[in-house]
């Protein structure tokens, strides 16, 4: 390499380092205490908002006593943590008007699981609740461990790096101290490259894993993500830096929007769709990002203002191609898409089955496709939603049960789709279907024909 596009490089950067670079968003006027003792708390500062299953992860002992959850990725997923301590640190952070380790917003409650896909009948969808699957016991009578006074740290944990992972047999990656705008120019190469990071937030983790993972099986090349040089230059080659500017225009802002999405199903059946709620979380939607994301890189913005000037992630244009064969990885949590030549088209970070309700094994074949689809609640074939006790008609929407897309599965009840909370894709488990993101969902539908078969897995 030059040392003229060297430096050129190292300029691109630091004017994405300083993109993102702004006020940090402000955080709740109030935190709420959950009722248990000790909560989940992600790298990011974040509570997490599922359970993850037993086997899903690893629990292991960090320097302080806590329990610290890992995927089979080597990837930390979150850690045990006292309550009243985080809250008590985080309602101090506020008062001092800074936010550090514990992420921007994360005093908030976010433990709700949400709902997803449950089963089909012929040319209508269905949905259920997701049950929690239950951590296992804590590790004393009180669920958390005694943990002595001192900086946090995980020094008795091992840190994950380039070495074979003893579970799944493949590689774990580390990132060298890269900062965020770094990690927002690797997502953004992955997404460009065909294989989905999921939403694109700045932020390492299982999804990102996966994706360089597919990466190299597409291309038979190995991927250094910490190698920064070269991706910003694959980037600057496939359409410029991972960051753009885009002005809202009169349509952006006139929607059509609705106010809420209601919970209960007669609600929601007397909406005239499932619309999105605001502009930002279309948008966000549509440059394949987390809306709070796109919110940190506009502090302060109002995005229902046409003309305003915003920046957004600047992603890959949709895959075109046919698809032959589709392959559901349930341990992988990912969907990979191949031509008639046996070529990777396509991969995406998937929620597929639960130990409830799993996914069907084999193979089946796409029965049908149907974009923007409605849904159909049965309370005869499914479950009681409130005291809902006729089926109900659910207009369609991208904040819909089943999102932008049905793909229907010869397997009845079974089909792939996509979701009303792409932020958690891959983390969460579905009713035994399979979950994308809506993007990844339309735009895999877009390539696939009734007849392709779909393997799941195990």
């Amino acid at each position: 390499m030059t040392p003229l596009i060297r430096t050129s490089l190292h300029l691109m950067t630091m004017v994405s380092a300083l993109a993102l670079c702004m006020p940090a968003a402000t955080a709740q006027d109030q935190f709420r205490r959950p009722s248990q003792q000790t909560i989940l708390v992600t790298p990011q500062g974040d509570i997490l908002d599922y359970v993850p299953e037993a086997g899903e992860v690893t629990i292991r002992q960090d320097g302080r006593g806590r329990r610290v959850l890992i995927d089979h990725y080597g990837n930390v997923v979150a850690t045990e943590m006292r309550a009243d301590r985080y809250f008590a640190r985080m309602q101090q952070e506020q008062q001092n008007g800074s936010y550090d380790s514990y992420g921007e917003d994360g005093g908030f409650d976010a433990r709700d699981p949400g709902a997803v896909t449950g089963s089909v009948e012929p040319g209508a969808v269905t949905r259920q609740p997701l049950d929690d699957q239950a951590m296992p016991p804590a590790l004393d009578e009180n669920g958390f461990p005694a943990a002595p006074d001192g900086p946090d740290t995980l020094a008795a944990l091992p840190a994950p790096s380039m070495h074979e992972d003893p579970i799944t047999k493949e590689p774990v990656f580390k990132l060298n101290g890269k900062s965020k705008p770094e990690i927002l120019a690797l997502q953004v190469f992955l997404d460009r490259q065909g294989v989905s990071p999921g939403v694109i937030d700045g932020h390492m983790g299982s999804n990102v894993t996966k994706s360089i993972l597919a990466y190299e099986q597409m291309t038979g090349e190995k991927l250094d993500p910490n190698d920064t040089d070269y991706i910003l230059e694959q980037l600057r080659l496939s359409g410029g830096l991972a960051i753009t500017h885009y002005e809202i225009t009169p349509a952006d802002a006139a929607g059509p929007y609705v106010a809420e999405i209601p919970d209960d199903y007669s609600q929601k059946a007397l909406l005239p769709s499932l619309a999105y709620t605001s502009t930002a979380e279309m948008l966000a939607e549509r440059f394949h990002m987390d809306e709070n994301f796109l919110r940190e890189l506009n502090p302060g913005v109002d995005f229902t203002i046409p003309g305003t000037i915003i920046k957004v992630v600047n992603p890959g244009q949709p895959k075109k191609g046919e698809v032959a064969r589709i392959i559901a990885d349930k341990g992988r949590k990912q969907v990979l898409a191949y031509d008639n030549g046996g070529n990777l088209v396509a991969a995406y970070p998937a929620s597929i089955g639960s130990s409830d309700t799993p996914s069907p094994s084999g193979i089946v074949t796409v029965e049908r496709v149907a974009l923007n689809p409605g849904y159909t609640y049965n309370p005869k074939i499914n479950f009681q939603q409130g005291g809902n006790d006729k089926i109900l008609n659910i207009p369609p929407g991208p904040n819909g049960p089943v999102g932008t897309v049905w793909m229907a599965l010869s397997k009845p009840t079974y089909g792939i789709h996509g979701t009303p909370e792409p932020s958690k894709i891959g983390r969460t488990q579905s009713h035994g279907c399979i979950r994308l993101t809506n993007w990844d969902a339309t735009e895999l539908a877009k390539m696939t024909k009734p007849g392709v078969t779909v393997e799941f897995m195990d």
